[in-house]
C-alpha cells in the first residue's frame, strides 16, 4: 500500500493519447509471448505474468477490504514509475507504471502525515477507522498470498496430479536433451525404463539417493548398473557441469518415473490446508535462519567471494526462480509458484514498516494506547529511520539476489 501523493485526474483531452497508449500496451505485450514461444522462453514468461497476478490479488485485497471498510482507494496500479495508461472508475484511477516491480493502491490517510485530504473525505481515511477495519485493510494483502497458495494447490491435486514420493520408483521416466549436443545420458545408453540396481556398486534403495550423489561428481565417471526387460546391462555416464556460471554441479539427465496420484476436491481441501501449513512454517525457519548472524556472514562471502560457501544455500531473486521455471515440468512449475506466495506471506507478515506487517503492528500499538474512547495516533515520522533502513535492506537484498543469480546462478533443485 502506497502513501504517495495522489495524482490529480488525467484531463479529458488526454483520452486519444491514453488510448494509443493502451494499444502500444497491448502490441508490447503481445509482442514479449510471441518471442518467448519462438525462443523457448514461454515458461519463463508465464511465471512473470504469475507472478505480477499475485501481486495484483495482493493489492486487490488491500482494495477490497478499503472498499468494504468504507474507505477511499483513490488508485490501483500495476507498476511504478511514469504512467503509461490509465483510466478512471468512480472514485479510483486503474491503470499501468512503466517499471513492473509490483503495484500499488493509494489509500487516504496512510498515516497521520499525509496531508492535503479533502475535509469531506477525512471521515473515509484510513487513519479514522477503527481498529478492527485497519487490521481487516491492513492484513488482507498477506491473507491474498496464502489463498492463492491454497487455490493454486488445489488445482494440482485435483487436476494436475502430485508425483507419490512416498514409493521408491527407480525406472526411468524421462532422458533430458541439451542444447548443445547429447546428454550423458543419451551417451551411455539409458533408456526410457531401466530401473537403476546400483550406482558405483552401491545398491540404490531410492530414487532420491541418486541426484545429490550425481550433482556431487560433476566430470567424474559413474557406472550404473540397469535392469533391461530382465537383463542387468552396465552404462558409465560422466555428469557434466550443470550450473556453468557457478559452482559446480553435476547433471547426467535422468528423471524417475513417477506414479501420480491425484484426489477429490473434498480431499484436495485438507491435503491444500496441511500443505499451505508446513510451507508456511518451513518459511518462516527459512527466513528466520537466514537473518543468523552465521548465514549472513555466508551471504557476506558469496557476494565479495571472499570465501568458498554453498551457492545453494542463499536467496534467489525473482531471476533465479522464473530461470528454474523455464527448466521444470508442470507440476514443479506450479510448486514453485506455491512456494513463493506462501513465502511473500510470510515476509509481508513480518511486524516492519513500510511491511504490511508492520501496518499491523502500528494499528495494534495505537489500540492499546487508546483510552477511555480517545484514539492515540502514533507519530509516523519516528518510525522513517526504522523505514528507511529497512528499504535499504531490502534494495541491497534484492540488487545482490539479482547479481548472484546472474553471475552464479543456483542449479534447479529439480534436476
Amino acid at each position: 500500500m502506497s502513501q504517495t501523493t495522489e495524482q490529480p485526474t488525467p484531463p479529458t483531452d488526454a483520452a486519444p493519447e491514453n488510448a494509443r497508449r493502451l494499444l502500444v500496451l497491448i502490441g508490447v505485450v503481445v509482442g514479449v509471448i510471441v518471442l518467448s514461444l519462438v525462443t523457448g522462453a514461454f515458461a519463463a514468461v508465464a511465471f512473470v505474468l504469475a507472478i505480477i497476478a499475485s501481486v495484483l490479488i495482493h493489492e486487490g485485497g488491500h482494495f477490497l477490504a478499503a472498499r468494504k471498510a468504507g474507505m477511499k482507494a483513490t488508485e490501483y496500479f500495476v507498476g511504478f514509475g511514469p504512467r503509461l495508461w490509465s483510466i478512471r472508475k468512480g472514485e479510483t484511477e486503474y491503470g499501468v507504471k512503466a517499471i513492473p516491480a509490483g503495484g500499488y493502491v493509494k489509500i487516504l490517510g496512510m498515516s497521520s502525515m499525509e496531508k492535503g485530504i479533502d475535509p469531506a473525505d477525512e471521515p473515509r481515511t484510513y487513519r479514522r477507522a477503527t481498529y478492527p477495519r485497519k487490521l481487516a485493510v491492513t492484513a488482507a494483502g498477506v491473507v491474498m498470498h496464502f489463498v492463492i497458495a491454497f487455490v493454486l494447490l488445489m488445482v494440482v491435486w485435483t487436476l494436475v496430479g502430485v508425483p507419490n514420493g512416498d514409493k521408491p520408483l527407480l525406472e526411468i521416466g524421462s532422458i533430458s536433451k541439451l542444447k548443445s549436443g547429447p546428454s550423458p545420458a543419451e551417451q551411455a545408453g539409458f533408456k526410457l525404463g531401466d530401473t537403476i540396481v546400483s550406482v558405483d556398486g552401491r545398491a540404490i534403495a531410492s530414487w532420491k539417493e541418486l541426484p545429490p550423489y550425481i550433482r556431487a561428481r560433476p566430470g567424474q565417471t559413474i557406472t550404473f548398473v540397469v535392469d533391461r526387460d530382465g537383463q542387468r546391462v552396465t552404462l558409465e555416464a560422466t555428469p557434466v557441469n550443470g550450473n556453468p556460471k557457478g559452482e559446480k554441479v553435476g547433471f547426467i539427465g535422468i528423471g524417475a518415473k513417477t506414479e501420480i496420484e491425484r484426489v477429490n476436491p473434498i480431499v484436495a481441501v485438507g491435503r491444500s490446508a496441511q500443505d499451505v501449513g508446513q510451507l508456511t512454517v518451513g518459511s518462516v525457519k527459512a527466513l528466520g535462519s537466514f537473518f543468523a548472524p552465521g548465514s549472513l556472514k555466508d551471504y557476506g562471502n558469496q557476494i565479495t567471494g571472499s570465501q568458498k560457501s554453498d551457492p545453494d544455500a542463499r536467496p534467489i531473486s525473482v531471476v533465479g526462480v522464473t530461470r528454474i521455471a523455464n527448466q521444470v515440468g508442470l507440476f514443479d512449475f506450479f510448486a514453485l509458484l506455491i512456494m513463493l506466495n506462501v513465502f511473500f506471506g510470510v515476509f509481508n507478515a513480518v511486524p516492519l514498516p513500510p511491511l504490511d506487517g508492520g501496518h499491523v503492528a502500528l494499528a495494534t500499538y495505537e489500540r492499546l494506547r487508546s483510552r477511555k474512547g480517545k484514539r492515540y495516533e502514533a507519530d509516523v515520522a519516528k518510525l522513517m529511520p526504522l523505514t528507511a533502513a529497512v528499504l535499504l535492506v531490502l534494495v541491497v537484498l534484492g540488487a545482490s539476489t539479482v547479481l548472484l543469480d546472474i553471475v552464479r546462478p543456483v542449479a534447479s533443485p529439480f534436476r
